[in-house]
């Protein structure tokens, strides 16, 4: 198996959306278009493979010197709540995020919470810590890993961890991401930013996405299935109960627990723009932090259009990016998840839309 952290793409390896000229909403993006364009966040992989039958990993999401006595204000929203988001109920009823955030395979779930706290207690600050409340969400990647055999392992967790950095971001078949399916193609991690004015500040906003949820893509309106683009296999799809979304949302804006809770219903509600279906095995679930807890009084609840605009524009557009860095997989039991074409897919944007008079 793969135990190393998973470096950045390569440019121009796969095409994100902006490169193919797909933009969506008017506010701009940040300069890497990436959760890491907000200031002090930084991101970890780790891709855990062992051919053919185990593709999976985990994924570390990092603000600066976040820990149980440098909390950070944040919020959570629960779409459909059959997952296994750790750490929830201390983080709804405090509004404080004491750790990072850590994505991961279903079964593999309480591994990686068990290893991010013994990376936590070892952190300066960490000294004489006796409660602690790890964040860790999950997928259920079984439709392409061996997800029974539980391949993370505490070494995977702390490379994640140590590796995170600032900078561009890996997507696709990486770390968390590495056996995920969404929307009938094979998907992934993907990230996207937006810089929303607040009028008398601009603030950056951005998410980062575990797609494996069920549904029909639509991009810029359009439905795109892999049958329509001449991908469908005889391998069918994965079953709709194993579904979910992990969305990680990060602003520099001064918001209270409260405020980024309403940011975080937003993510969940764009996914709906992208085609998921919600089904009742997804658990479709966003974590929104700020990373600027003392920076004075909390933007104004009437003020906060743009930064629920922003939300919406960014989580679509990660979970495109999701699929267009992602790569054909074939894994457990032979089954093959397609990718997503670029170039197939600008050809359906382009085609005429049929006359159903």
């Amino acid at each position: 198996m793969d135990p190393l952290p998973h470096p950045p793409s390569a440019p121009g390896v796969r095409r994100r959306a902006r490169d193919l000229g797909i933009v969506i909403g008017r506010i701009p993006a940040g300069p890497l278009d990436a959760i890491t364009d907000v200031p002090g966040v930084r991101v970890g992989h780790t891709s855990v493979r062992g051919h053919p039958d185990v593709h999976s990993g985990v994924t570390a999401v990092v603000p600066g010197a976040v820990g149980p006595r440098t909390p950070l204000p944040a919020g959570v929203f629960t779409g459909n709540g059959y997952g296994k988001l750790i750490g929830t109920t201390q983080l709804t009823e405090l509004g404080a995020l004491e750790t990072p955030v850590l994505l991961t395979s279903t079964l593999s779930a309480f591994r990686v919470a068990d290893a991010l706290v013994g990376w936590m207690l070892q952190q300066p600050g960490g000294e004489g810590t006796q409660s602690l409340n790890p964040v860790v969400g999950e997928c259920n990647d079984g439709w392409l890993s061996d997800i029974r055999s539980r391949p993370v392992h505490e070494e995977h967790v702390r490379a994640a961890l140590d590796g995170a950095s600032a900078g561009p971001v890996a997507e696709g078949c990486v770390g968390a991401g590495t056996g995920t399916v969404a929307l009938g193609f094979k998907a992934g991690i993907g990230t996207s930013s937006r810089t929303p004015d607040l009028g008398d500040r601009r603030s950056t906003l951005g998410v980062l996405v575990q797609a494996n949820f069920g549904g029909t893509l639509r991009v810029l309106g359009r439905t795109v299935t892999p049958w329509s683009l001449g991908l469908a296999s005889d391998d069918g799809e994965p079953d709709a109960e194993t579904g979910s979304c992990m969305i990680v949302v990060a602003t520099d804006a001064p918001l209270d627990a409260r405020q980024l809770t309403r940011v975080a219903r937003r993510a969940v509600f764009a996914l709906a723009r992208t085609g998921a279906a919600y089904g009742h095995g997804s658990g479709d679930y966003a974590v929104a932090f700020g990373t600027r807890p003392d920076v004075g009084a909390p933007v104004a609840d009437a003020a906060l259009g743009p930064l629920f605009e922003a939300v919406l524009d960014a989580v679509e557009e990660a979970v495109l990016n999701s699929l267009l860095a992602a790569t054909t997989t074939t894994g457990f039991r032979g089954r093959t998840a397609p990718a997503l074409p670029p170039d197939l897919l600008l050809d359906a944007l382009a085609a005429p839309i049929p006359d159903c008079r």
